[in-house]
């Protein structure tokens, strides 16, 4: 297998210059999954210390088109994969080449693009490698839209501005010095509002530097955030003065797919881009692009993304990587159409928003898409008044700010509040940088002490801090062997490179203002080629309580799994599958999950459980069950 490296322009060229940034998303148009990148490029995930060999200029991966299942829509021919931490390049070949794949790295991080045989089924191999011990992610490349509410006339103001106090907001900051990215189909370079606005992007559908508007979106999306104020002309948005760097992730239909999104972030953070938002549907359940915007929360930046409009609880896992956003209309209420659970963070206005058009015209538009933006105008606002603010207290000032609608605190429809720029630029100006002094809590899960190990060895551990872990060292004998930059932190450490005997494991973890802890040190036995070492081949026990085999209906369908290993729990990890789909993960003995059959098509489904212990050894269950609807 070859394992080669997509080439990108390096950080500073086809950029702006390092400095406080925003980078937004948005959907108006329908709800379609992701495919990946037809050209794909840049990078999603930060994990292992491999090398890989580059080619300058390498070829961008051929379009193969795209197969659909139900709702979700992936790429033929491709899937997405991350090892863990530390995974010899020679290691990961062997694993891919097993099921056909030539693996090509995305720049700098640690996600590798798949290429299958042509007769491949992606979502089979997916969820096979998915169980695989030394890899640490494997999906299919979905493709996602942007979601399009029918516009509505009646709403041809900008009465979204007053109503989140951005004109008193505008007498401390206008967003002067921020570069608002904007991840869509382009931008309208030619629009009055918007040409003195932009700044050189990159098309990652094309591979190349034409971010001209292909389908519209874009352009409206880059108006709500930053179209050019006090002008006499068009429009007013959120931060007028603010710039725009353009980064095209879509084809000539609007869908982008997973791996150009994930690239359109690390390629805006390697740029100094502090924000990022996008609009485009389900992207906190992209695993793919959430380990992207953990890279650029790792760098200072933060990410917004669009709640979604399908006006259901989509039931997705929070995630401190992005910050999603449903819709509020003018009177605080959320949009019937907004998509709402625990993982909305914040609301912001996304009903009959005034902005640019493709082609130099201005119009109303509706959507979450829109109410991404608009956050991210406000996160520009707060970042130009004082830009020496840490994301994770501008992140804070965002929610302590906000207006609290719905139930007390935060909730499932509106997250803490609805955006209120005047008190959270108030808040960010009188705010003094609070260093941070608490250093993270780490310790080392799995190998246990005492433990012989050899060949490829598993190291898992668990680390925490008060406002975020940037990355997790594992230091073998005091020799630091692989670093990993996203959670859940984990490691494959090639034993073969240390002499037979006992050695000690220690991980370091660091925090952003390079605070530092390191756990207690496990003492472990290295036995290559000398000693017969005892393999642990007993798989874990492993049973779903719940459901049983038989009819459910309802909204919520309850899993729950009980698993036991002789080994003990702590290196116990679980996956639930739907009819093949991955659908949640977790450590330790037990595993709940509620599945919503409110759009599941009645029918037999099958609910499988893939339990591992640290050796590696698994064990799968399932149960047939019937949904009634």
């Amino acid at each position: 297998m070859n394992i080669n490296k997509h080439a990108l322009p390096a950080a500073g060229v086809e950029g702006p210059a390092a400095g406080a940034a925003t980078l937004t998303l948005s959907g108006f148009f329908g709800s379609r999954r992701c495919i990946l990148a037809r050209h794909g490029v840049a990078a999603f995930v930060l994990s292992s210390c491999m090398t890989a060999s580059v080619v300058s200029n390498a070829a961008p991966p051929e379009d193969k088109g795209s197969r659909s299942a139900g709702s979700e829509t992936w790429a033929k021919g491709r899937i997405l994969v991350m090892p863990r931490a530390g995974l010899p390049e020679k290691e990961l070949a062997k694993i891919l080449d097993a099921h056909g794949g030539k693996g090509r790295k995305i720049g700098q991080s640690d996600l590798y693009i798949v290429d299958l045989p042509g007769n491949a089924s992606e979502k089979a191999i997916a969820a096979r490698l998915a169980r695989h011990p030394h890899l640490k992610l494997a999906e299919p490349d979905y493709r996602d839209s942007p979601e399009l509410v029918p516009n509505d006339p009646y709403y041809g103001s900008a009465w979204h501005l007053p109503k989140i106090g951005a004109p008193a907001a505008w007498d401390s900051s206008q967003g002067a010095g921020v570069t608002i990215a904007i991840l869509d189909s382009g931008v309208d370079s030619a629009h009055p509002d918007l040409a003195n606005r932009l700044v050189p992007g990159w098309n990652f559908y094309d591979n190349n530097s034409n971010t001209s508007d292909v389908y519209g979106h874009g352009t409206k999306v880059a108006g709500a955030a930053a179209a050019a104020g006090n002008n006499g002309i068009g429009v007013t948005s959120v931060a007028g003065q603010s710039k725009i760097m353009p980064i095209r992730v879509t084809d000539v239909s609007g869908g982008g797919y997973s791996s150009m999104i994930a690239n359109g972030l690390i390629y805006a953070a390697d740029r100094g881009i502090r924000v990022a938002s996008i609009s485009f549907a389900n992207q906190p359940s992209r695993p793919a692009v959430v380990s992207a915007a953990q890279y650029m929360k790792d760098k200072g930046g933060l990410v917004i993304v669009a709640a979604g409009n399908n006006g259901i609880n989509e039931n997705f896992t929070p995630t401190t990587a992005m910050i999603p956003v449903s819709a509020t209309d003018g009177n605080d209420v959320k949009a019937s159409w907004s998509s709402y659970g625990t993982y909305v963070a914040l609301a912001a206005p996304g009903t009959g928003i005034w902005t640019t058009s493709k082609g130099g015209g201005y119009g109303a538009v509706s959507g979450t898409s829109v109410s991404s933006p608009v956050t991210a105008g406000v996160v520009a606002l707060m970042m130009a008044v004082k830009s020496t603010l840490p994301n994770t207290q501008v992140e804070s000032l965002l929610y302590s700010t906000a207006v609290d609608l719905g139930a007390a605190g935060r909730d499932a429809y509106y997250g803490y509040g609805r955006v209120n720029a005047a008190r959270a630029v108030q808040a960010a100006a009188a705010t003094a940088e609070a260093p941070d002094t608490q250093a993270p809590v780490v310790s080392i899960s799995a190998p246990l002490g005492g433990a012989t190990v050899t060949g490829l060895v598993g190291v898992n551990v668990i680390a925490t801090d008060n406002v975020g872990v940037t990355r997790v060292e594992l230091r073998v004998n005091s020799t630091t062997v692989a670093i990993d930059t996203s959670a859940p932190f984990g490691f494959t450490w090639d034993s073969a490179g240390t002499p037979n005997g006992m050695s000690n494991l220690v991980a370091y973890a660091f925090d952003a203002a390079g605070n530092s802890k390191a756990s207690a040190a496990v003492a472990v036995n290295v036995a290559n080629g000398t000693v017969t070492v005892p393999k642990d081949t007993t798989p874990p026990v492993v049973k779903i309580i719940n459901p049983v085999a038989g009819n459910v209906s309802g909204t919520n369908v309850p899993i729950s799994i009980n698993a036991t290993d002789d080994s003990g729990a702590a290196g116990i990890t679980q996956t639930v599958y739907i009819d093949g789909v991955l659908k949640a993960t977790g450590s330790g003995s037990t595993l709940g999950y509620n599945w919503n059959i409110r759009k599941v098509a009645a029918g037999a489904h099958t609910i499988e459980v893939v339990t591992k212990d640290a050796a590696g050894n698994a064990t799968p269950t399932s149960v047939n069950v019937m949904v009634i609807q």
